[in-house]
C-alpha cells in the first residue's frame, strides 16, 4: 500500500466525528441514537465542520493525529520556499469532482482513495448538507455557522445561488443561514452582490455553479429573500449600503412582472402563495417589498405621499408605470437629496449599459432627479453622453424624457455652453408629429442659440429656418409662438458670410409673419410682429422696415407684390390657405390679399379663375362679416377685368414700376403728379 497510514487517518476521522455526534446529542437531550445513522445526509455537514474546525494547517498537526507519519519528501521540498509561504486549502477551495486536495491532508491523499464522500468536496453539495442539518436539528441553527460563512467568503456565488435554488421559499432553515450570511462582515457585501444581480434579471437568473450546475433562479426567490429579511427586528447593515440598488432593482421588477409573468413563474409564485398566505399578484409583491424598503429606511412620507396621489396603482399598469415613477422620484427628492443623489449615480450607470430593458424606467427616474446630482466637467460629458444617445433612438417616450431633462439642466452654465453639439440632432426633431416634442425642442433652441456667442455655421441656420416655415402655421399656439420667437432670434444672431440660401427662406417668412400679426392669440400677433421687423432688417428691407414699425399693415400686400410682381402667384397660391383658417382676422386679411393680388394679375385668366373660385366659396363664410368682404371683393375684381386695358393703363403700370426703383434723384415729382391724376 502506498500509504500505510491511510486506514489509520480514516479511523481517526470517523471517530472524532462519532464523538461529537454523541456529544452534541446528549448536550441536546436527544439521548443517543444508533451509529447506524450517523452517515445519514443531515449529519454529513457535521463531518464537513469538524474537518473545518481542525484546519490541518501544517505537516505537524497531521503528525501530531498520527505519530510517526512522515510527509512524502517530494512534498516537503516543494514547500520549502521562503518567497512563498506555504497556505493550507480549505476544503471549499478544491476544484470541484476530481478534485485532489482537502485541506493539508488532501495533499498528501489521492481522492480514489479517500472513503469520505466527494460530495463534501464542492461547496454547492456541502451547502445543501448544511440546510439539511439545520432542517433536521431546529435546535442548533449556530451550528454550522463557521462552515457557512467560510464557504461564503471564498465562493459567495456558489453559495449564494445553491441556497437560492435549495430553499427558493426561503423556509426557516434557509432563513437561518441568510441571517448568517447578511449579518457577517465576512459575507455580508459579496452575497449581496450576487443578490443583486439576480434581482436585475427579470424572470430568471443563470449563473453556473463550481458543480457545473447551470439551473436558472427565479428573481421572485430573492424578492421574497428581500421581503423577509426586511421583516427582520435588525435589517442587515448592507441593505443601507446598497438601497439605491435594491430600490431600482424592485422599482423596475414591478413593470418586468407587470408586462410578462411566464407560466413557469406564475406557477412558483402560487407555491410562495400557499406558503405564505399571499393574497397579491407578483406585481403587487414587488409593490409591497419597495414600501417594505422605504419604511425600513424611515421615509414612510413618501409611502403616504405615493397612497394619497394613487401613485401605487398607477405603478401596476405599464400605460402610467412611467408617469409613477416620475411622481415616485418627486417625492423622494422633497424628502432625501442625498439619497436621490446616489440613486441618479446608480441609474446613470445602468444608462451607461445600453442594455434597452433599464432605458425607459431609468430615464423616467433620472429626469426627476438630475438636479440632485453634483454636476462635474467629466459628469456633465458623461450625462450629455447618454441624454444625446437616447435622443436620436427613435422612441417617442424616451426623446420626450431626454429633452424634459435637458431643459432642467439648461441653467446650468457648463451644460448649456455644451448642449451646442446637439443642435443638428435637435432641428431634425422639429420634423416630428408630435407637437410637445416639437414646442420642448424649439424652447431649447432657443436657449441655446441665445447661449451662444459665436457665427451661426450657414448649414446650421439654414436647417433650422427650413425646419421652422410649416410651424409657423401649426395647429398648437405654443408650438407656433416658440417657433416663430425662434426664427426672430435666429435672424438677429451674426451669421456667417454666406446668407443666399437663408435669405431666400427668411423672405418665405414674410407672408405668413404679416397674416398671424392679426392672430386673436396677442403674444402669438405680438411675436409675429417683432420677428416680421427683425426679418426686415435682416433683408435689408428699409421700406418694410418702417410700415412695420409704424404698424400700417394693411400697407404690407402692396409692398410684397409690388416688390416683384414675377413672384405675384406664388404668393397667390401660398396666401389661399389662409381663406380657411379657424380665426376670422386671418381670414379676412386673406380676403383683402386676395383683392389686392387680383390687381396684379390682369390678364392671366388661369390665376384669376383661382380666385373667383376661392372668393366664391367664401360666400358662406360663418362671419358674415367676411363673407360681405369676399363678395364685395369679387365684384370688384370682376369688374376690373372686364374694363378696357387702355395704353394708358400700361403706361401707368410702368411708370409706377420705375417709380419704385429709381434712384434718388431730384425733378422728378412730376412723375407722382402724373400718376395721382392718372388714378
Amino acid at each position: 500500500m502506498e500509504y500505510p497510514w491511510l486506514p489509520a487517518l480514516l479511523l481517526q476521522l470517523v471517530c472524532k466525528f462519532m464523538k461529537r455526534i454523541r456529544e452534541e446529542e446528549t448536550t441536546m437531550g436527544t439521548g443517543p441514537r444508533a451509529y447506524s445513522h450517523i452517515f445519514k445526509t443531515q449529519t454529513c455537514a457535521a463531518l464537513a465542520d469538524m474537518l473545518v474546525e481542525e484546519g490541518f494547517s501544517n505537516p505537524k498537526q497531521v503528525s501530531s493525529l498520527w505519530p510517526g507519519f512522515e510527509p512524502p519528501r517530494n512534498y516537503l521540498a516543494s514547500q520549502a520556499t521562503s518567497a512563498a509561504p506555504w497556505k493550507p486549502l480549505r476544503p471549499w477551495q478544491c476544484g470541484g469532482k476530481g478534485s485532489t486536495s482537502l485541506g493539508q491532508l488532501g495533499t498528501f491523499l489521492p481522492l480514489a482513495a479517500f472513503q469520505v464522500s466527494s460530495c463534501l468536496l464542492q461547496v454547492p453539495a456541502m451547502v445543501r448538507y448544511i440546510h439539511q442539518w439545520l432542517e433536521a436539528n431546529q435546535f442548533a441553527e449556530h451550528r454550522l455557522n463557521r462552515t457557512l460563512l467560510d464557504l461564503t467568503e471564498e465562493r459567495p456565488a456558489d453559495v449564494v445561488m445553491t441556497l437560492l435554488r435549495v430553499a427558493p421559499l426561503c423556509d426557516r432553515a434557509a432563513l437561518t443561514m441568510w441571517k448568517s450570511i447578511m449579518c457577517s462582515p465576512r459575507t455580508a457585501e459579496p452575497a449581496m452582490l450576487v443578490l443583486l444581480d439576480v434581482l436585475g434579471s427579470w424572470p430568471e437568473h443563470s449563473t453556473c455553479t463550481s458543480d457545473g450546475d447551470k439551473t436558472g433562479v427565479f428573481v421572485l426567490a430573492a424578492t421574497v429573500l428581500m421581503w423577509k429579511i426586511l421583516q427582520l427586528p435588525c435589517v442587515p447593515h448592507m441593505v443601507t449600503v446598497y438601497l439605491p440598488h435594491l430600490f431600482v432593482h424592485l422599482l423596475f421588477q414591478v413593470l418586468f412582472s407587470t408586462l410578462d409573468v411566464p407560466e413557469e413563474v406564475n406557477t412558483f409564485w402560487k407555491g410562495c402563495q400557499q406558503q405564505y398566505g399571499l393574497d397579491t399578484s407578483p406585481n403587487r409583491f414587488a409593490v409591497q417589498t419597495l414600501k417594505s424598503l422605504l419604511c425600513q429606511m424611515q421615509h414612510e412620507d413618501v409611502v403616504v405621499a405615493m397612497e394619497r396621489k394613487c401613485g401605487w396603482d398607477k405603478l401596476l399598469c405599464a400605460d402610467t408605470y412611467h408617469h409613477a415613477v416620475g411622481l415616485l422620484a418627486k417625492e423622494m427628492s422633497c424628502v432625501s437629496i442625498p439619497l436621490c443623489s446616489r440613486i441618479a449615480r446608480y441609474l446613470l450607470r445602468l444608462l451607461s449599459t445600453q442594455e434597452p430593458r433599464w432605458e425607459l424606467p431609468s430615464l423616467a427616474f433620472f429626469v426627476e432627479v438630475l438636479k440632485c446630482l453634483d454636476m462635474s466637467e467629466r459628469g456633465a460629458d458623461r450625462v450629455l453622453q447618454i441624454l444625446s444617445r437616447h435622443l436620436q433612438s427613435g422612441c417617442r417616450e424616451k426623446c420626450h424624457l431626454v429633452l424634459r431633462a435637458l431643459l432642467d439642466l439648461i441653467n446650468n452654465p457648463l451644460m448649456s455652453k455644451k448642449m451646442w453639439s446637439l443642435t443638428e440632432s435637435l432641428v431634425e426633431l422639429l420634423w416630428d408629429a408630435d407637437g410637445e416634442i416639437v414646442s420642448m425642442t424649439a424652447m431649447l433652441l432657443n436657449f441655446i442659440i441665445l447661449e451662444k456667442d459665436m457665427l451661426i455655421p450657414s448649414s446650421i441656420a439654414l436647417q433650422l429656418v427650413e425646419a421652422l416655415l410649416p410651424l409657423l402655421d401649426h395647429d398648437n399656439s405654443q408650438v407656433q409662438l416658440l417657433s416663430i420667437v425662434l426664427l426672430g432670434t435666429l435672424v438677429t444672431l451674426p451669421q456667417e458670410k454666406e446668407k443666399g440660401a437663408l435669405k431666400t427662406h427668411v423672405h418665405q417668412s414674410l407672408l405668413p409673419l404679416f397674416f398671424h400679426c392679426h392672430d386673436e392669440n396677442q403674444r402669438v400677433a405680438q411675436a409675429s410682429q417683432e420677428t416680421l421687423l427683425c426679418a426686415a432688417e435682416f433683408l435689408k428691407r428699409t421700406e418694410l422696415e418702417k410700415l412695420v414699425k409704424s404698424k400700417k399693415l394693411w400697407k404690407f400686400t402692396e409692398w410684397l407684390l409690388a416688390e416683384d410682381r414675377s413672384r405675384v402667384a406664388e404668393h397667390l397660391r401660398r396666401a389661399l390657405p389662409y381663406l380657411q383658417n379657424l380665426q376670422q382676422p386671418l381670414r379676412e386679411a386673406a380676403v383683402r390679399f386676395m383683392g389686392t393680388a387680383g390687381q396684379y394679375l390682369r390678364g392671366r385668366t388661369k390665376e384669376l379663375q383661382l380666385i373667383s373660385e376661392a372668393l366664391e366659396g367664401m360666400a358662406n363664410d360663418i362671419s358674415v362679416a367676411v363673407g360681405s368682404l369676399a363678395i364685395q371683393t369679387l365684384y370688384v375684381l370682376q369688374g376690373t377685368e372686364r374694363a378696357p386695358h387702355s395704353i394708358f393703363g400700361n403706361l401707368h403700370d410702368r411708370l409706377c414700376r420705375a417709380w419704385r426703383r429709381r434712384p434718388r434723384l431730384s425733378g422728378l415729382g412730376w412723375l407722382r403728379c402724373w400718376s395721382s391724376a392718372e388714378s
